[in-house]
């Protein structure tokens, strides 16, 4: 580990890590910029530098799991059902877990490699992050596409409940406050505007067209296509407008604080103080490693969707909701161990993130990848074409009220008190109530 506080160079170039220097912080008030609020992190992790990493184990222990329930099913399958399927989920849930974290571990070490800025690396590993998520919602597709729009949905609504409970416990300032890094302020509150607006046209416009005798009642491939276009069109200027905001912000900390080459390149070397150096190969392996867990994981979940639907029949909606529950496991890991590293406005960026790249990453692949499913691969399944069932349009209806809370939140510059949290809660809760009461009888 660098010694951050050995030169007058490395303690410029740690402004807005946690060892910044308290003049070096105060210099960077005086001239506007808040040392909280910065976005520079430091990625990787220090235990990680020598022995096995966590997900290593991670890994061994979750092919242990499905070795055993490989060796079991056959005989829990013809009397204990549910316990099958309990397996199912429980190995696919552990191994996508250990492939999450191999993906992002995998990103850092390439980031680090070439030496991408942090905002880089940390935006790309924040992506990838969703990898095993999209797997299983691909695997799942096929079983039941109802099922997949649904867990794909509903997952927006846990990442918001999460960092609505996340935001309050974070420790506070004297004004009751937890500032996030400024781009996500921005380009969030916007991002947060326009999915609450595409929610409210979505569902008004399925409302307006079920209760009309003679008119479309369900999605067509078009108007699946067209929607996920529009939605990653979206991700993708969002994604940009971060990258370029992360980038003017680093710049401003730069000219500030008169940093030199020097002090540059010791910044890059302290962001990834962390990263243990690798090969290319060994890169790759992590890469191949991490996508064929995100594979196998996907694989036993959609088997404990399959179970639950078809063998135990169970209402899509309530195996939708148990899905989606467990679905942003990795990213809750993510979420603690940038927790766990003091990393507060990390941490609740992670949170943040995993509302927004649900909904325009994910949610457009799974509306995609229906459509594929629809058009080229089985017309004929009994759940498509997708209709305009109460429990899809309370999904969408719902994302205008819950993305406009946070958004004016956002819009203060803070994170949620009480009285927030409780407003959120009670938006989630009513939505579960809503679909479980009325969506199945519906669906």
């Amino acid at each position: 580990m660098i010694d951050t506080k050995s030169t007058n160079e490395s303690r410029i170039a740690s402004a807005g890590l946690p060892s910044t220097d308290a003049d070096v912080a105060t210099a960077l008030q005086d001239t506007g910029i808040d040392p909280e609020r910065l976005s520079v992190v430091q990625l990787g992790h220090r235990a990680h530098l020598s022995g096995v990493p966590a997900w290593a184990w991670r890994l061994l222990f979750g092919l242990g799991l499905w070795t055993l329930s490989y060796v079991l099913n056959p005989i829990l399958s013809e009397r204990y059902v549910y316990l099958e399927a309990a397996s199912q989920l429980i190995v696919g849930l552990v191994v996508l877990i250990a492939a999450c974290e191999i993906l992002v571990s995998a990103t850092e070490r390439l980031a680090a490699r070439f030496r991408w800025n942090h905002y880089i690396a940390g935006t790309l590993a924040e992506i990838l992050s969703t990898l095993p998520e999209l797997v299983v919602i691909a695997l799942v597709i096929p079983v039941s596409p109802v099922t997949a729009f649904i867990v794909s949905v509903v997952t927006i609504y846990n990442n918001a409940l999460v960092f609505s409970l996340y935001s309050f416990f974070l420790p506070k300032d004297k004004q009751g406050k937890f500032l996030m890094p400024t781009p996500i302020t921005e380009a969030g509150t916007q991002i947060l505007i326009g999915g609450g607006a595409m929610g409210l046209i979505l569902g008004l416009v399925m409302l307006t067209l079920n209760s009309a005798p003679g008119f479309e009642s369900s999605f067509g491939v078009v108007d699946l296509l067209f929607i996920s276009f529009i939605l990653l069109a979206i991700f993708t200027v969002y994604i940009y407008k971060l990258l370029t905001s992360y980038a003017e912000e680093e710049a401003e900390v730069r000219e500030n604080l008169s940093m030199t080459d020097a002090d540059i390149k010791q910044r890059l070397e302290l962001v990834y103080a962390n990263v243990k150096p690798s090969s290319f190969i060994a890169i790759a392996a992590l890469f191949v490693v991490g996508i064929a867990g995100a594979l196998l994981g996907g694989h036993e979940v959609s088997g404990f969707a399959a179970t639950m639907i078809q063998d135990l029949d169970i209402n899509p909606i309530l195996t939708a909701l148990l899905l989606a529950l467990f679905a942003g496991m990795s990213e809750y890991v993510i979420l603690w161990q940038s927790h766990r590293k003091g990393e507060y406005g990390i941490a609740l960026a992670n949170a943040f993130g995993g509302i927004t790249q649900v909904m325009f990453l994910v949610l457009p692949f799974t509306l995609l990848g229906i459509a594929v499913f629809q058009g080229f691969m089985n017309p004929a399944h009994p759940e498509l074409p997708l209709e305009f069932s109460i429990s899809n349009t309370f999904l969408l209806l719902f994302l205008f009220p819950t993305f406009y809370t946070l958004s004016s939140l956002l819009e203060e510059d803070h994170t949620l008190g009480i009285l927030d949290t409780t407003i959120m809660t009670g938006i989630f809760l009513f939505l579960i109530v809503l679909l479980v009461r009325y969506g199945g009888a519906f669906s």
